[in-house]
């Protein structure tokens, strides 16, 4: 009997041991990732909630990422009408001089040449042509020097945090050959946060999703059947049918300089759900940077994504917080009001962490007086909002700075009480504290 005692009591132990060590190391498998890069972040593209970041408040290089800022206002001048797709650029000596230079990303322009913008911004989306950038910038403001100010304007605008454009194309300022423009040193750099650039590319994607349209593009020919000719292979190669493809990525704009590293801003969509991928400054396991060290980055973003998260509904329409279903109301023809959430919480979470999500009512003390209202209530009159925290792990919150809330409303008016219905239950109340006080004297009695 001993004997037996003694082999039930070692496999608990080891069983023990056994838990200890491999439930920690699974926990902290999920809630790590070693993405080798400077800085980076993912985020969901419809809500703009961050799933995971790393340094992404740290101001660096973005190189070529900038050009999704160009490509902004571009859309935004043809939809105002001030330019057209068709209109043509005539080169001048800047770009004619850019476009020669064969160290650079470019397709080239004829000293005496004319393109349209829709050309110069094709050669832009998918093949990061720094010539014709600078084109399309020459022609919405006239010159380089005051489209940067146009792009900065519109980085505080979009509340882009941390960000400084000194041009156009992303490119080092020393590498445009002594006519960077002007307000600028030549040894300025364009500078962001990865979290300004998730946030440039979200409302990039908000506001003119056709660009996806053309950075979904593996390869193209600029002037195809003419004697400038030009094969443009997207540097995305994660696009389809290239090197790195992954499934779903239809976007959006890599970007290396030296002073940057290798970086990339992508997207991809699988059914319902987009992710947005930054990684800035990417690695190799030796500590150098590359081409494929980027997309293996935003690789192991992607599928940290698509494999960990789902869309789930946290909160229910019409929910009320137990103990807090209503509040008090003063001077109405009832006395109280039911509040409720008026819309759904849907939000991308892993599933594991749904039960994690714990509401807690937070009143608008502009609107609930001591935990009351006063009557002459309108229905979704909104009396404050319901935050979820979560119990374990981390919360990045939102590309926006938001939280997670959502407003509580009252699901029904309540009318002011006349005259009579207050003198009455005035009348009421006094009488039944008069009652209150004589029981109490002769409850003393005895």
């Amino acid at each position: 009997m001993k004997k037996v005692f003694n082999k039930g009591v070692l496999l608990a132990f080891m069983a023990v041991l056994t838990l200890t060590a491999v439930v920690p190391q699974k926990a902290q498998a999920e809630e790590s990732l070693n993405i080798m890069a400077e800085a980076a972040i993912l985020v969901d593209a419809e809500t703009g909630k961050i799933l995971y970041e790393k340094n992404a408040e740290k101001p660096l290089g973005v190189a070529s990422m900038t050009k999704m800022m160009t490509e902004y206002l571009l859309f935004e001048a043809i939809e105002e009408g001030r330019i057209t797709w068709d209109q043509e650029y005539e080169v001048t000596d800047y770009t004619y001089r850019i476009s020669q230079d064969m160290r650079l990303s470019n397709v080239p322009l004829r000293e005496d040449g004319a393109y349209t913008i829709k050309e110069l911004y094709e050669a832009m989306a998918i093949f990061s042509a720094n010539a014709a950038t600078i084109g399309i910038a020459e022609t919405i403001a006239g010159t380089e020097s005051e489209f940067v100010r146009l792009m900065n304007k519109k980085a505080e605008e979009m509340g882009l945090e941390e960000t400084t454009f000194v041009n156009s194309t992303g490119l080092s300022n020393s590498s445009l050959m002594g006519m960077h423009p002007e307000g600028t040193d030549e040894a300025d750099e364009n500078i962001m946060t990865a979290r300004s650039v998730a946030k440039m590319t979200k409302i990039l994607l908000d506001d003119y999703p056709e660009v996806l349209e053309t950075t979904k593009i593996p390869v193209m020919n600029f002037r195809e059947g003419t004697a400038d000719e030009t094969r443009m292979e997207n540097w995305n190669s994660m696009l389809p049918g290239l090197i790195y493809e992954y499934e779903g990525v239809d976007g959006l704009k890599t970007g290396s300089t030296d002073f940057a590293g290798y970086s990339f801003a992508g997207t991809a969509k699988r059914e319902d759900t987009r992710f947005i991928a930054v990684v800035m400054g990417a690695v190799d396991n030796e500590g150098a940077g590359s081409y494929k060290a980027r997309f293996d980055a935003t690789r192991a973003l992607f599928d940290f994504g698509f494999g960990q998260f789902t869309k789930e509904e946290i909160i229910p329409a019409g929910y009320q917080v137990e103990g807090q279903e209503t509040l008090a109301v003063e001077k109405g023809v009832e006395e109280e009001v039911a509040i409720a959430v008026k819309e759904p919480v849907t939000m991308m979470i892993r599933t594991a962490d749904k039960e994690l999500y714990q509401p807690e009512l937070l009143l608008d003390e502009s609107v609930v007086e001591n935990g009351k209202l006063e009557a002459g209530i309108e229905k979704d009159l909104v009396v404050g909002k319901l935050q979820l925290t979560k119990a374990d792990g981390t919360e990045y919150g939102f590309l926006n700075g938001s939280t997670n809330e959502i407003e509580v409303a009252t699901i029904e008016a309540v009318e002011r009480a006349n005259w009579l219905s207050l003198s009455m239950r005035s009348a009421g109340s006094y009488l039944s504290s008069l009652w209150d006080d004589a029981g109490t004297f002769v409850k003393g009695l005895f």
